[in-house]
């Protein structure tokens, strides 16, 4: 394919992905207001019989835009996903392109898998955390704030937690080996601890090593992942070159 047919194969791919995120937020604006419940029952404990507040007018309304775009990302996970492999399906080999079905599959389990790991024990340790910081005053949490505080939290982790699918398939494409990630494990963990920083959204170390923690366990895993499926990338045979 020329540079132009990559730019539109691109385009293609980006505007299926828009259409099928359109959808499922259409879909998830019908149940906004359950949605936003949801989001909000790990912290309802800590605040007792207090509510979340807001200071503008228009904020709930754009409240229940941003849940329904959240909800919408994951709901179109599995076709976004698909769309990302079709677009560098055909830089692979022939024999490679069969993995189509299992990156759809083991991408979108580890994507969900990190929201619930974001949602059930990121954003809740989190507020435990923060909340025990500040006994002795009284919360008048903004509702815009929090959903900010918690969604940065649940998709950070949802994106961290490909790492052992995206490790798994260069591992079988034999772009990276176990030995080589082994080697390059303190750099890794320098690397991880910097984009915990990142998806944290408090400065303090206690919420940061509790993010860190469970991406060195999955580059752990990927390590595994790479010794127990990888292989060495063979030079491309004369038919599959005609």
């Amino acid at each position: 394919m020329s540079f132009l047919e990559h730019l539109e194969e691109l385009r293609k791919r980006l505007l299926r992905s828009v259409v099928a995120i359109a959808c499922a937020f259409a879909l998830s604006l019908a149940y906004s207001r359950q949605i936003l419940d949801f989001f909000l029952a790990p912290i309802r404990p800590f605040l007792g019989e207090q509510k979340p507040v807001f200071l503008e007018l228009a904020e709930p309304f754009m409240l229940y835009m941003k849940v329904s775009f959240l909800v919408a990302l994951f709901l179109a996970s599995p076709f976004v996903l698909y769309q990302v492999w079709a677009f560098i399906r055909p830089g692979l080999y022939p024999r490679e392109r069969h993995y189509a079905l299992p990156f759809v599959v083991f991408a979108t389990v580890f994507f969900l898998a990190g929201g619930a790991f974001g949602y059930y024990v990121g954003f809740p340790a989190a507020c435990r955390f923060l909340l025990g910081v500040a006994q002795g005053f009284t919360p008048a949490l903004r509702v815009s704030s929090l959903f900010s505080f918690e969604s940065k939290i649940v998709l950070g982790m949802g994106l961290v937690f490909e790492l052992p699918t995206v490790i798994y398939f260069l591992a079988r494409l034999g772009l990276i080996t176990a030995g080589f990630l082994w080697r390059n494990l303190k750099y890794a963990v320098l690397i991880i601890f910097v984009v915990a920083a990142l998806i944290t959204p408090t400065p303090d170390v206690v919420t940061q090593c509790l993010f860190a923690g469970p991406m060195i366990l999955l580059y752990l895993i990927g390590i595994l992942v790479a010794h127990v499926f990888g292989r060495e990338r063979a030079p491309r045979p004369a038919a599959e070159e005609a």
